[in-house]
């Protein structure tokens, strides 16, 4: 089994209650995604943090860098950027859900840390550009495809909507 690399030993750090480490690290993160936006699975997020021991806990404050890409909310063209996530947290062995994360023993795992962070800085409406007209509606018309059956005269009716020609109203 591998060992992550988001997975990180502290035992040094929390003998001695403020100490600091630096931690500057690149990995894959498959699966970073929205219904907006993803980060691709083979593109390396970064991290680059400060870790700190204090009395029990330990706290990690820095930046998470990743690129992501999606489609522009008006256009719907290709968008791509960067995002850069600040990083506060604290793991300590006893952690309050939804405040704190876990610390494991000697180690503290960066993983969901990191993906949490990525995750609430993709872009929920990404936009190509802040100027963006969207669709062309002049050089692009909606048109309704003529149904096969009608010559192209009438009006094609669903069927799904047919008991409603029934109704009657006095």
């Amino acid at each position: 089994m591998t060992r992550s690399v988001l997975r990180i030993g502290v035992m040094e750090l929390r003998r001695r209650p403020g100490t600091q480490r630096e931690v500057h690290l690149s990995t894959p993160l498959p699966g970073l995604a929205i219904t907006s936006a993803h980060v691709p699975d083979d593109a390396d997020v970064r991290v680059d943090a400060v870790l700190e021991a204090i009395e029990g806990a330990i706290t990690i404050s820095g930046t998470v860098t990743a690129p992501w890409a999606g489609e522009c909310r008006r256009c719907l063209d290709p968008v791509t950027d960067l995002i850069e996530a600040t990083l506060s947290e604290v793991f300590e062995p006893n952690p309050v859900e939804g405040e704190t994360y876990p610390l494991e023993g000697d180690e503290v795992d960066l993983e969901r840390v990191v993906r949490d962070a990525v995750l609430l800085s993709l872009p929920l409406a990404p936009l190509c550009r802040s100027d963006c007209p969207g669709p062309a509606p002049e050089s692009f018309p909606a048109r309704v495809a003529d149904h096969p059956d009608d010559g192209g005269e009438e009006e094609f009716l669903d069927p799904r909507w047919a008991a409603l020609d029934e109704l009657r109203f006095d």
